[in-house]
Order: structure tokens, then sequence, then C-alpha cells
């Protein structure tokens, strides 16, 4: 089904006071704008402690926001990123959110204990679906209420997984993240049969207050990618592809 698209341009100013980015639009960005806008995955199946390692290495070279590993690897992660404007980050309930509460809970806690300051939770989308809104409004509080009695400073990305969803349920979902005290929407996990699309991030973004922000995640591998979905309203994306595309915007910049 075809989405609707929002002609407004969205640049920084609306967006990014927090990160104090000064851009009139993305033409004006830097790279130290730019590079911080990179959530760097490292969550293949498959991956290594030595992969995670030097994922870890490629966030600090190239001055990433942040990791995203999976949760058994977050001490490792946050041992090798401690002192460092990197931040650690990993999932809950990865990637279908299909865990009760409790394991949500769990496994939200440890990582927090681990080290790690952002946490992707997946919604639970079959509730959602459903029609189960006020069971997943309800999930989401009980998980970022725990962790923030234990770590206020904990930022929560409400992983929707677009591609299973309809226009109505997602801005059904932006609805349900903002009222349980999220900080973050998220269009995907990566793992689903499509990812971010532009179309999704400027409905996300008409769909939350000026305060919540967007992560556009999975299938952003170019700096063309990354650059249109910040001026459709994401302030932050999720890549595996980060030091290729930050190589090319220095490329492209002789920076």
């Amino acid at each position: 089904m075809m989405r609707k698209q929002n002609k407004k341009n969205l640049f920084f100013p609306v967006f990014f006071p927090a990160l104090k980015i000064m851009a009139k639009s993305t033409t004006d960005i830097t790279y130290t704008q730019l590079a911080k806008v990179f959530d760097h995955a490292i969550l293949k199946p498959d991956q290594t402690t030595k992969d995670v390692e030097q994922g870890c290495q490629l966030a600090l070279e190239y001055d990433a926001k942040s990791v995203c590993v999976k949760p058994c690897d977050v001490k490792q992660a946050a041992e090798i990123l401690k002192g460092s404007s990197v931040l650690v980050g990993t999932v809950i309930s990865f990637p279908h959110g299909n865990s009760p509460t409790s394991a949500k809970v769990a496994e939200a806690l440890q990582a927090v204990q681990d080290g790690a300051i952002e946490l992707d939770v997946v919604i639970n989308i079959g509730h959602l679906k459903s029609g189960l809104y006020d069971t997943c409004q309800k999930e989401l509080e009980t998980i970022i209420k725990a962790c923030k009695a234990k770590q206020p400073n904990v930022i929560f990305k409400i992983i929707f997984e677009n591609a299973y969803l309809t226009k109505e349920e997602i801005v059904k979902a932006c609805k349900i993240a903002e009222a349980a005290g999220a900080e973050f929407v998220k269009t995907s996990t990566g793992f689903a049969s499509s990812g971010a699309t532009y179309e999704d991030i400027e409905l996300m973004r008409a769909s939350v207050s000026d305060h919540i922000q967007v992560k556009a995640s999975g299938g952003i591998k170019t700096l063309d990618q990354v650059l249109t979905f910040l001026e459709k309203g994401a302030t932050r994306c999720g890549s595996s592809s980060t030091g290729q595309i930050l190589e090319e915007f220095k490329k492209r910049n002789n920076a």
C-alpha cells in the first residue's frame, strides 16, 4: 500500500535542539554532526567477540554516537568504550518482541547493569496487530520504569518493525511509545523483509511530539540515504555500514 508523502521539509533546527546541531539543512552538516547520527550496528548472529572489538574500535575511529550490540556483548563493549564519547546500546527482545514482559524487564535490567545506556526495545508486534494497545503500552511502561529506577539517564528507542505494519498501526505505535515514556521511535530491526523508508520516517515524525526523536534503521548503506532520512525527520540512523558512509562523506566534501 502506497503511503501518502508529507511534502513539508523537516530540517535540523526543529529536531536536533538537544544535539546542538545548527545546520540549516543537510547541505550544511559537518563531519562531526553526521558521525553523531550513527548507532553503529554489531548485531549479526554470527558476529564474534573479535567482531565486537573491531566494531567498537571502528565507532571510536569515526566518532559515532553509539554502538548497538547484542545483549551478551554489552559488557565487552562497555569496557572497550569506557571513557569515550561513544555510547553503549543494545537490543531487547530482539528481533521479534515476543518475550513475556518479565523476560524483557530482566533482559533490560541486565543490560543496564552491564553498561548499556541506550536500549532499543522491540514492541510486541503480534499484540500491536491484535489491537492490544493498552497491553503494549503497559509493557513498555513497565520496562522503562524499572530501568530508569536503576539508571535515570537510560534512553529508550522503541522498534516497530514497520515491514509488518499498516500506516495506521505505525501511527498507533508512535502514540503508544510516546505515552509509555520512550525517547525515540524506531523503524526496524534490520532483520525483516524491508527496513526504513522515507515515507515511514515522515509518518513517524508527524505522529510524535517534537521532543520525541526518530531513528531510521534497516538497509541503510549510502550517504544519500542518510541525508534524506535526516531531511525527512530522523535524528539517528542505525547501520552496519557506518565507516563506508562516513568515508563517502569525507570523499565528497574533501574532509
